[in-house]
């Protein structure tokens, strides 16, 4: 009971918070008058939860980050469509999509070799811990999209000036060191040689999580490209990529690998010496491997 009743406060927790942003920040449609980032943000977490009743049923997750990706995009086309086309604004839908499909396709295809996530192993049974799951991945889309979602829903003039340009530079420099990290990691693994081993070669020699940098980068260069058309109260959505770096760090990604790292080789000597020298994040090329 008192586990149920810490599912159901995360859930609540995460519509507030998310909700709050939107409501802030969304413009009201000129016909309902209803903050139009809160439909799209209501549409995200709708998705997740019918996405959720099968799910729980056949007890898989082999269709949460589809799903996850999936949503991203029906939000960019949605809110594309919606859109004055302004050049600003087709870069910013072409950035999600491209992403979304890229790691969306990834991580299923990953799943479906293994057979299953190891994440997913104590909380599908669970109805409100699988609820509230699901939940957060609609959290995540909505708060991560929330800049580019509003630049495409307000933008009446975005054109491709400076701050779009880099913008764009940034995400596709991230969205590089993510993909060519994420191949590294899958070459690494397939080695039968490399069986039990941790990876340190390629990007992963500068980062312990080279992939995660990318994420972060490219998630600051679509803030940057739609920063000139945010106004006022809009600036909250400049949340995203604060957003990003703090779920990747703190919540999941660098905070679970990391301890389950140290759990797998805490007593290697190697794997000490590449902790010490190896940032967590940020890419350092010039790391001495003497």
């Amino acid at each position: 009971m008192t586990n149920n009743r810490l599912f159901i406060s995360g859930i609540l927790g995460a519509l507030i918070v998310t909700f709050a942003i939107a409501t802030t920040a969304g413009t009201q449609d000129q016909e309902t008058g209803f903050p139009l980032l809160v439909s799209f943000v209501l549409l995200a977490f709708v998705i997740q939860w019918l996405a959720f009743i099968p799910a729980y049923v056949f007890q898989t997750e082999k269709y949460f980050d589809l799903l996850g990706s999936l949503t991203y995009i029906i939000l960019a086309v949605t809110a594309l469509s919606m859109s004055s086309m302004q050049p600003g604004s087709i870069a910013i839908a072409a950035m999600v999509i491209i992403w979304a499909l890229r790691l969306g396709s990834f991580l299923y295809n990953r799943v479906k070799q293994v057979g299953h996530d190891t994440r997913f192993r104590t909380i599908k049974p669970d109805f409100f811990q699988f609820l509230m799951t699901w939940t957060f991945q609609g959290m995540w889309v909505s708060l991560t999209f929330s800049a580019g979602l509003t630049a495409l829903l307000t933008a009446e003039a975005h054109p491709m000036d400076a701050l779009v340009l880099t913008g764009c530079a940034l995400w596709l420099a991230g969205f590089f060191i993510e993909v060519i990290a994420d191949k590294q990691k899958t070459a690494f693994r397939q080695l039968e040689s490399n069986k039990g081993k941790f990876i340190q070669q390629g990007l992963w020699a500068w980062s312990r999580h080279p992939n995660y940098f990318g994420e972060i980068l490219l998630w600051v260069g679509i803030a940057l490209a739609a920063f000139p058309v945010l106004e006022g109260q809009q600036l909250v959505t400049l949340i995203s990529p604060v957003f990003v770096f703090f779920l990747l760090t703190k919540i999941s990604g660098v905070r679970m690998l990391e301890a389950q790292g140290r759990r797998r080789w805490g007593d290697d000597p190697e794997y000490q010496r590449y902790l010490k020298r190896t940032p967590a994040i940020l890419l350092n090329p010039f790391i001495h491997r003497g």
